[in-house]
């Protein structure tokens, strides 16, 4: 898994002669230096720590002129020779060779790099030079070049410049001439497509002479692949001997669908990507016939051909587990094998948006990287860092830095517990204390250990989590995570002998995987974790050969050689691992196995503890380790080609379990802790279908796949987050994936991994119900009762159930094979009785049944109990928002009368609480239904029920209006009456208390006709006694100070103006200081301006006023001099 940080890096180029091709021509990094070659001139950069050029050859105007601009280039596999084909035919050799000049970067510690110089040592015309011949990009080994011309042949040229000939290669294999769609295609990459043309010399392919675009050789294959330009490809066979002998060529496969345009080959994995005109990349099996495995696009996040163009050049990573894609017109994406988006410059608008996704020119855009579309792209030999260069663009080339995941792979271990992402200089720790929120710390190597030992190549972390070892070039370095510090080899010489290959945690020990170059051997170093030094090493173990994979569990190591042997270790102990006492550690031999096979290689294997049923005694199980102790009997093997399955260590017997994987996690007996919510499972994997959950199986053979495998569709394969690891005692999987994070002070955006978060605990529940083990699942449930994600898992697990049981009982239905009567306990009344343990199940099972069609609502009722009993259940407690999602729920298994009588219950509570936007929504729901029962209903007594609920529950002192049919339009309904009267109930109540704010968030939430109520209670409730005592009430009711207060008092204002409420308009306008509301009020009623004056004088409470007097004295004496005149 490769996850990009951090800002893109610019490496400057210089500009050379006017060139007519705005196109770097070539790019290629071997043994950290990169070579660039530009139309007129050669540039050499260091790729290691610091980018540096080291040097360059720079052709001049009259060569270029002469023997036209550089068009084709290839770099020697030493790395000592350069071959440039110029547009005119004209084939340059130039050497690079080193000086003595060391280069000198910032800080004290030496670079380690020298300069270079590049001399051509050959220029001659080739002799196939004609007028409109076109050339493919050159191939080569280490005797020999190879290109493709546009006649269709291929043209050999040694590195000594010899010119070997041309070869008519027969692109219609005569044993083969149709591609093998695969069976098993597998669609859910990102867009489908469609599956190639069978026929490869059908109609489709008119002409034999097509041109040779394109040439890509692998050597461990020993296969080339020739794409023509009418977009098909053949699959050529290479002799030992390698490009030497043409003749020994020979086309195997011929494949495609008219439409490739270019293609690269993972040898690792046996796969080859192959890109289109259409923007989708295919990926085929080449060790299953070449068959079709599965298609990646940007379809589903809304672009298009139209968007991208085509796809114009691809590049796997060194280990061959992602593959970037660089489309023509815009950006560039970077995949895994199962076809996760790990990485794309390409801004994401979100799935749901219906606007374009093209980006038009504006100030926006310009901080997108690679806009313009990507020409070339090249890896680092360590997949650290991906050059990339832009179409069109000569001035620069960037380097998008990549932190690799802590895949369970190889020599190296790692733990779930841990997940660490790791660049070249630094580790991206997860932090996931808090489950709810999980964060990335950036943890920098130190400068003295990195400087001389760059990059950092392997990382384990301890079993516990708290604890990192760390190898880079040379020895190793341990971080201690609760107190932040490094530990490292206090003799550098000791840690310059040291070539970690690979790490191990066993317990407190550290096991380092060495490589001894004098001698060419492996061997296994113990050191503890307390004191790295020669003085303390515990054990060495010298190894046969190269280890392929090796783990560790509990006293027991693994380690495969080549082909596939594998041996076990038991290691004891002797005397106490402290700095203190002088520890002894022995290795023995327990188990040697060497197993003949055709499969590919193992990339990890995984030892799986025989797990203990716990049905006598779970928490012994649990609390007392040893009792797990015991050479394991199986292990998990993962192959390079995805394939996963379970070896058994007494027999040799191998089983397969599943393909299209790419890690897994060993969860069953990984942990001592009780918290573990995770122990029930044998192991999870990830791969091409998403997360997969192996449960231990409860029949006689414990690992029969039927019983065993359970997917689950909520653990669907999910695009763009990538798993990390797990959180057992949270039952969570820990996923990364990107994000963009754009600033107006730098020109591109910074790539930030962001870790998430994703519950299995309803897996595992659902899981435990299946298999009756009921109590095993309250106890595991309330293990994470208090974890802030409890609610969700229990919604999705009820919603799962109910989902599956709907799709079970229509399946029935078609078939007519539904049962009446079923003695046993169904899986939904189950999941319903687990639930109900907790105080979230009211929640969860109504946000279930909004979240199903109302169809289904009486069969999960039935289930979970009756709605009004749940709604009474809510109303108790007071949970009036839960008990307000149960009113549709009434309204549908009930009846619209009870639904009527407990939404007015919960209005008459919501209002009592003043939650006013409920109640507003209670309100809405009463008088639509109300009307649409009336209209219904067709019993005169019916309608009479809310009106004499009303009465129950409100008592004969509320003032209700007359329900004559004679009377306004307004209270034509008995049950819009009754709503009328609770609201004006509430509003009087509020009016006499002269608890304004209440008041307005009331009339706002609720739609309250105001007006029309003060108009009705002008001498009643909304009657103020005398102006002093209102103006002190209700200035200390609105505290005028704050903004929402003005508001509120504002919004009065305006309807008492409406209704020319003068009492209230007079308080109000003075606490706002309205003088012009005062000024029109006064100026036609001078008595009242008198008695208004008189009043604020005579208190002096209201001295605060006085400058407001002040102001309209002067108004209103101006008004009456000018009146005078």
């Amino acid at each position: 898994m490769y996850m990009a940080y951090g800002w893109p890096q610019v490496i400057p180029l210089e500009q050379g002669s006017c060139p007519s091709s705005q196109r770097i021509v070539y790019l290629k990094v071997i043994n950290r230096l990169l070579l660039v070659v530009l139309p007129s001139h050669i540039e050499l950069w260091s790729s290691s720590q610091h980018r540096v050029r080291l040097g360059k050859y720079k052709r001049d105007a009259d060569s270029v002129k002469r023997e036209g601009e550089n068009l084709q280039a290839a770099w020697s596999p030493d790395a000592k020779l350069i071959a440039v084909l110029t547009s005119s035919f004209f084939l340059h050799i130039f050497k690079i060779q080193f000086i003595e000049k060391k280069i000198q970067v910032g800080g004290k510690q030496p670079s380690g790099l020298f300069l270079a110089t590049i001399t051509r040592v050959l220029n001659e015309q080739v002799p196939f030079a004609e007028k409109d011949l076109t050339l493919s990009n050159i191939i080569c080994d280490s005797k020999h070049m190879l290109l493709g011309l546009s006649n269709g042949s291929l043209y050999s040229i040694s590195w000594k410049g010899e010119f070997c000939g041309a070869f008519e290669l027969d692109p219609f294999p005569c044993d083969s001439s149709e591609v093998i769609a695969s069976s098993n295609f597998m669609g859910n990459g990102v867009a489908s497509g469609e599956e190639p043309s069978g026929d490869f010399a059908s109609n489709h392919r008119n002409s034999r002479k097509s041109a040779i675009i394109q040439l890509e050789l692998c050597i461990p294959m020993r296969l080339l692949v020739v794409l023509y330009s009418d977009g098909y490809l053949v699959l050529c066979s290479v002799s030992k001997k390698g490009l030497k002998q043409l003749e020994s060529i020979k086309a195997e496969k011929s494949l495609g669908s008219g439409d490739a345009v270019c293609t690269s080959i993972a040898s690792d994995q046996q796969i080859l990507a192959v890109g289109t005109s259409r923007g989708v990349v295919e990926l085929y099996d080449l060790a299953e016939s070449a068959s079709l495995i599965r298609t990646v696009s940007l379809s589903d996040w809304g672009y298009t051909m139209d968007d991208t163009g085509s796809v114009n050049c691809i590049a796997w990573t060194p280990d061959n587990a992602a593959f970037a894609v660089g489309w023509k017109l815009r950006g560039l994406t970077v995949w895994s094998v199962s076809g996760c988006r790990l990485m794309s410059t390409i801004r994401q608008i979100g799935l749901g948006s219906v606007s374009s996704p093209v980006v038009k020119p504006s100030q926006d855009c310009k901080y997108e990287p690679l806009m313009g579309g990507t020409s070339l792209m090249q890896w680092d030999e360590y997949g650290y860092r991906l050059y990339a260069s832009e179409e069109g663009c000569l001035e620069r080339i960037l380097a998008f830095s990549f932190g690799k995941c802590c895949l369970s792979r190889g020599v190296s271990g790692t733990t779930y517990v841990r997940q660490v992402i790791y660049g070249e200089d630094r580790l991206l720790v997860v932090q996931s204390e808090d489950t709810d929120e999980l964060k990335m710390l950036h943890l920098n190597l130190p400068v003295s250990y990195i400087s001389q030992n760059w990059p950092v190549q392997h990382v384990a972390a301890s079993k516990d989590g708290m604890y990192l070892a760390v190898a880079g070039l040379h020895g190793l370095i341990l971080y201690d995570i609760r107190v932040k510090k490094w530990r490292v080899f206090g003799d550098i010489t000791q840690e310059q002998k040291i070539q970690c290959k690979g790490l191990l945690w066993l317990g407190k020990i550290v096991v380092v995987c060495n490589y001894i170059d004098s001698s060419n051997t492996y061997e296994l170093l113990f050191y503890p974790r307390y004191h790295l030094d020669q003085s303390s090493l515990l054990c060495r173990k010298p190894l046969l050969a190269k280890p392929l994979v090796m783990d560790v569990y509990q006293d027991y190591i693994l380690v495969t050689y080549h082909p596939f042997d594998v041996h076990i270790f038991h290691v004891k102990l002797f005397g106490e691992l402290t700095p203190s006492s002088t520890p002894d550690l022995q290795l023995s031999t327990v188990r040697e196995l060497s197993i003949m096979t055709a499969k590919s290689h193992p990339a990890a294997m995984r030892f799986i503890p025989d797990q203990i049923p716990r049905d006598g005694a779970p928490e012994n199980h649990i609390s007392s380790p040893e009792l797990l102790v015991g050479e394991p009997a199986r292990c998990l093997i993962l192959r390079t080609n995805g394939e996963l399955s379970l070896l058994d260590l007494d027999d040799g017997r191998e089983r397969e379990l599943t393909d299209s994987v790419e890690l897994f996690w060993v969860t069953c007996g990984q942990s001592e802790e009780k918290t573990n919510l995770i122990d029930d499972v044998s192991w999870l994997d990830y791969g091409h279908r998403g997360m997969q959950v192996w449960y231990p199986s409860p029949g006689v053979d414990p690992f029969k796949q039927e019983d065993f495998l359970q997917l689950d569709p909520e653990l669907e394969f999910d695009r763009e987050v990538y798993p990390l690891g797990l959180l057992p005692n949270a039952g969570v999987v820990v996923g990364v994936s990107q994000r963009m994070s754009f600033s107006a002070s730098t020109e591109f955006p910074c790539f930030e991994p962001t870790p998430q978060a994703q519950t299995i605990l309803h897996c595992l529940l659902r899981h435990l119900l299946q298999r009756d083990k009921s109590e095993e699942a309250v106890q595991l449930a309330q293990l994470s009762a208090e974890k802030p994600h409890f609610s969700h898992c229990m919604e999705w697990l009820l919603f799962t159930v109910f989902d599956a049981e709907i799709s079970r009982r229509n399946i029935n239905k078609n078939q007519n094979s539904v049962s009446k009567h079923s003695t046993n306990v169904s899986l939904l009344e189950k999941t319903c009785d687990l639930i109900r343990n907790f105080p979230e199940y009211v929640d969860v099972v109504v946000s279930v049944a909004r979240k199903t069609d109302g169809r289904h609502w009486s069969h999960l009722f039935s289930a979970a109990g009756r709605s009004t009993e749940l709604f009474e259940d809510c109303f108790q407690r007071r949970w009036y928002r839960t008990a307000a999602c149960y009113i549709l729920v009434i309204a549908k298994l009930e009846g619209p009368a009870v639904s009527q009588y407990c939404a007015l219950r919960l209005l008459q509570a919501t209002l009592d609480e003043s939650l006013y936007e409920l109640a507003g929504e209670l309100v809405r729901f009463l008088m639509r239904s109300g009307r649409e029962y009336e209209q219904a209903s067709t019993d005169s007594d019916k309608p009479q029920s809310p009106r004499f609920l009303g009465y129950l529950l409100f008592g004969s002192t509320y003032k209700r209006p007359s329900l004559d049919k004679s009377t306004s339009l307004k209270e034509q309904s008995a049950h819009i009456a009754s709503v009328k009267n609770i609201l004006e109930n509430h509003a009087s109540y509020l009016m006499s208390g002269k608890e304004l704010s209440k008041l307005v968030a009331f009339v706002k939430g609720t739609q309250f006709d105001l007006v029309e109520y003060l108009q009705r209670e002008r001498y009643g409730s909304a009657r103020l006694e005398n102006f002093a005592s209102g103006l002190e009430l209700i200035g200390q009711k609105l505290q005028m100070g704050t903004l929402q207060s003005r508001l509120d008092a504002e919004f009065l204002l305006a309807h008492m103006c409406s209704v020319k409420f003068k009492e209230w308009i007079v308080v109000l306008a003075t606490l706002l200081r309205r003088s012009e509301v005062l000024f029109d009020l006064f100026r036609h009623d001078a008595r009242l301006w008198k008695a208004y004056g008189m009043t604020l004088q005579s208190h002096p409470s209201f001295a605060e006023y006085q400058d407001l007097l002040d102001v309209l004295e002067e108004k209103l004496s101006s008004v009456a001099s000018s009146e005078d005149q």
